[in-house]
């Protein structure tokens, strides 16, 4: 099955698609953010788009691993998007992806503004991949 993996953050929303064999996550696009309804249709093209039968979206958990204000959200999200797009939905631990992605970008010598323009399609690249290991790992996610 192809999943989108996806990085939600307050102005747009990283989008990451795999393969049919769900061994390798490439970065795809970044949606601008306008709320409500629209976040969940635009997300729902994208999966039209790829064909995508789940979405995997990344959890922002405190240092601690806790779930504070911003996870309530993108859980709140999640679960609209879970009943719009009636296929499944995961949340996966997104803790320094933006800056896993920022480094890669970094040492790929990518300039301020581009990295600006691609960072949270390629956060949600690291989302998604991981969780792919986790799940060719034989671990339930």
């Amino acid at each position: 099955m192809r999943w989108l993996g996806l990085d939600i953050g307050e102005k747009t929303i990283g989008v990451a698609v795999c393969d049919e064999g769900e061994v390798v996550a490439t970065p795809l696009r970044t949606l601008s953010r306008h709320g409500g309804e629209r976040d969940l249709e635009a997300v729902e093209q994208v999966v039209r788009e790829t064909g995508a039968g789940g979405v995997v979206l990344g959890l922002p958990l405190t240092l601690e691993g806790t779930e504070g204000d911003a996870a309530r959200r993108v859980r709140a999200l999640g679960s609209r998007l879970a009943d719009h797009l009636g296929c499944p939905v995961r949340f996966w631990d997104e803790r320094f992806t933006t800056v896993q992605a920022e480094q890669a970008l970094l040492e790929a010598n990518v300039r301020r503004r581009k990295r600006r323009e691609v960072v949270d399609k390629v956060a949600a690249s690291i989302i998604l991949q991981s969780f792919l290991d986790r799940a060719a790992g034989g671990a339930s996610s």
